[in-house]
């Protein structure tokens, strides 16, 4: 397979496979905790009987509850902040093997809760697992993008993304109760994360390091063409070693640069913006409210198994990725997530009028389900997985590890947040919750057609190089500008 002159190698694609394997453990730990909720709060009750003699009340069941889904974000926001510190002091592909001791140890917390009649190991298995899948959103969109040519970066990017819906999908299908979301089986359902982690772990020593840390980092300029030589099949390398020397000797008339860094130099601090936004997008679109709603929904419909409903909404979930996967090297990251904002918008305008009019016309069930997936597939076309990977691609090798932790950190925040927040303003606003959606899904769309530059078909260097010319004029230029600075620049 060749794109643009860039052949898909079977080195790269076992490299990015096993990679995005990280990406897959983070979809499935998002998705695992909804199926056996009943569950696993019948599990708490009896575990409090056992050791109190009397029932667990409801307020004290809501809070565990809570904990236990939210303790994953929290995880997250700790393990995505690390992400420099791992991958400039041991290296991308050795840090995402590092990160698997997590998953390992939370697999044990999560699958012998019940055998131990605790509560308290299965939350701190959640927030172990959190941690790895922190750590995995910062390492994965990073090694992905700096093993890719220039040429297919975006499309393997997307890769990531489609990790994440694919593992939501596994958590979906094996949540249902004839497999494993049942009383019997629970443990091992959130215990499945061992075997994921086997597998990454038996595959990654027959993957390279990135090319572009042993050159740029590490300064073994012998090592950084084997590996080059490996991913793109023996094929001349040349040009790409080049690009990685000019970006070598860039990032050397640059200072190290710190997090604090990254906001206070005018270099850094307009693609920190942007790369901070575009985590928001991802995270405030409402997106996680869809998922909240959509068993109530498909409930109302008629739909007599909601949880087949809700599968298939995972499923256009997955579809559309696989679609964003194949046009997003034609269309542009920028075009994509455009489209992305505004078909959500449009869709949550249709599912709030839905919801609005469905107890007078019972027909309206039927337009908020298409309002649904309309919402899910347009989120997969862009807000999904553009913000994941155009971090690392707004970013040169020294700034960007920090960059992506903190770009990491942001996400998951506004993740929690959500998570915390959504259910008490749905209990105040009803069915207009996705008003607010729709108002901060326009002020995202607003915001990227001013400011973010396109970055389809340019290498790293050409892209830093439009924000470096931006912030040496001192000016706030429009992203076309932006775009022919990165692409014209020979430095």
């Amino acid at each position: 397979m060749d794109s643009g002159g860039k052949q898909v190698t079977a080195q790269l694609l076992l490299a990015v496979g096993t990679a995005v394997i990280g990406s897959l453990q983070f979809g499935y730990n998002t998705g695992v905790i909804n199926a056996p909720q009943a569950i696993i709060e019948a599990f708490y009750n009896e575990t409090w009987f056992d050791r109190y003699q009397t029932q667990i009340t409801k307020t004290n069941l809501i809070t565990l509850w809570s904990v236990s889904v939210s303790m994953f974000s929290v995880g997250g926001i700790f393990g995505s902040f690390s992400v420099g510190v791992f991958v400039n002091r041991f290296g991308r592909k050795k840090s995402m093997l590092m990160a698997n001791s997590l998953a390992f140890i939370s697999a044990a917390l999560m699958g012998f809760s019940k055998l131990a009649a605790s509560w308290e190991m299965l939350i701190i298995g959640r927030f172990v697992v959190g941690l790895y899948s922190g750590m995995s959103t910062g390492f994965v969109p990073m090694y992905v993008g700096e093993v890719s040519p220039t040429a297919l970066r975006g499309a393997l990017g997307t890769l990531h993304q489609l990790g994440i819906v694919t593992g939501i999908l596994i958590a979906q299908v094996f949540g249902m109760e004839s497999i494993m979301g049942n009383a019997e089986l629970w443990p091992l359902l959130l215990g499945f994360t061992f075997i994921p982690a086997v597998v990454q772990c038996a595959l990654f020593p027959f993957c390279p390091e990135s090319p572009r840390y042993l050159l740029i980092n590490r300064n073994e300029e012998n090592k950084a063409k084997a590996a080059l030589k490996k991913l793109r099949g023996g094929a001349d390398v040349s040009a790409d070693m080049q690009e990685m020397k000019e970006e070598s000797r860039q990032m050397m008339r640059e200072k190290k640069v710190t997090i604090p860094e990254l906001f206070r130099s005018p270099l850094y601090r307009q693609p920190m913006i942007i790369a901070i936004m575009l985590q928001l997008s991802q995270q405030l679109s409402g997106i996680n409210a869809v998922f909240y709603y959509s068993t109530a929904i498909f409930q109302k419909a008629g739909v007599s198994q909601p949880v087949y409903a809700t599968i298939g909404a995972g499923v256009v979930n997955t579809a559309f990725t696989v679609v964003s996967l194949f046009v997003v090297e034609r269309a542009g990251r920028r075009s994509l997530h455009l489209l992305g904002l505004i078909g959500m918008a449009a869709s949550a305008v249709l599912m709030t009028v839905a919801l609005a009019l469905l107890e007078q016309m019972k027909w309206m069930s039927y337009l908020s389900i298409v309002a649904i997936f309309g919402f899910v597939a347009f989120f997969e076309i862009g807000p999904g997985p553009i913000p994941w990977f155009i971090v690392a691609e707004l970013f040169s090798q020294g700034p960007r590890p920090s960059a992506m932790a903190v770009a990491g950190f942001c996400n998951w925040t506004a993740n929690f947040i959500v998570g915390m927040g959504f259910q008490y303003v749905e209990a105040v606003t009803g069915p207009y919750v996705f008003v607010i959606f729709t108002v901060l899904l326009i002020f995202f769309f607003i915001f990227t057609y001013f400011k973010v530059p396109e970055t389809k078909g340019r290498t790293f260097d050409e892209i830093a190089a439009g924000f470096r010319q931006s912030a040496a004029t001192g000016a706030e230029k429009h992203p076309e500008e932006l775009n022919s600075l990165g692409a014209d620049s020979q430095l």
